[in-house]
């Protein structure tokens, strides 16, 4: 995303300031002395903004207590490190769904471990296997999500079938809503389709935006705009923080 005096968060001015304060950052939640900062007090640490993409992920999915992927993705997503396209964006579903689903079901202790084995399997993703192989990495980040959280293997039954289907239906919606890439769109997309499918297999309801409205389209030329369903015509509406 391109850079500016604005926060990432709000869209306010940055301020900086001639005294220090303690500000809390956003995304690891420590307390850090700092000038800098936005009128509603939004803030990043130093230390989060040098991490790599995937432990800026890794680690805010870890620690958040937030029941709604979406929510989670949005925020990561204005990140500085998080580009309006790329590879990241398959880890970082799978990541707010793994999140999510131990969120809501209140098993804090397996976040953890899981975000270790999904981002270990995330190694493999293709550049461009959207338009390239016909298969959107971000539907397969839901894949390894429902394969994650249910254990499955190339054992399993029922957990095998599960997951294909889950990348199936994933797949589905990312082909019917069609091209160019985006993987804003398609994050969005494959995200509702497994926040429905936990819900119908899993018996896991988690929390879901009743109106996704995309933030990023102003950073994309290559967006849809009203063609997209997450288009935001006015993309005034600020991140949940």
């Amino acid at each position: 995303m391109e850079q500016s005096n604005k926060c990432i968060f709000c869209d306010e001015e940055l301020v900086n300031n001639s005294d220090e304060e303690l500000l809390n950052c956003h995304y690891c939640n420590k307390k850090v002395l700092a000038k800098e900062k936005c009128t509603q007090c939004h803030y990043i640490c130093e230390s989060c903004k040098l991490k790599s993409t995937r432990d800026i992920i890794k680690d805010y999915c870890a620690n958040t207590k937030s029941e709604n992927p979406i929510d989670i993705m949005n925020l990561l997503m204005r990140h500085p490190a998080i580009n309006i396209h790329g590879l990241e964006h398959h880890f970082l579903v799978s990541a707010a769904l793994i999140s999510a689903y131990y969120n809501t079901i209140g098993e804090f202790d397996k976040k953890v471990p899981a975000l270790m084995e999904a981002e270990k399997r995330y190694g493999s993703a293709i550049e461009g296997q959207c338009g390239f192989y016909g298969v959107c990495g971000a539907a397969v980040g839901t894949g390894i999500y429902i394969s994650v959280v249910t254990g499955a293997n190339i054992s399993s039954e029922e957990e095998w079938s599960l997951t294909n289907l889950m990348t199936s239906n994933s797949l589905k919606s990312v082909a019917i809503n069609g091209g160019p890439r985006c993987c804003k769109r398609h994050s969005y997309l494959v995200v509702e389709e497994a926040v429905k499918f936990t819900d119908k297999n899993l018996r896991v309801k988690m929390e879901m935006s009743d109106k996704i409205m995309c933030q990023f389209s102003d950073f994309n030329a290559q967006c849809n705009k009203t063609k997209c369903i997450f288009y935001n015509a006015k993309n005034k509406e600020k991140i949940k923080v």
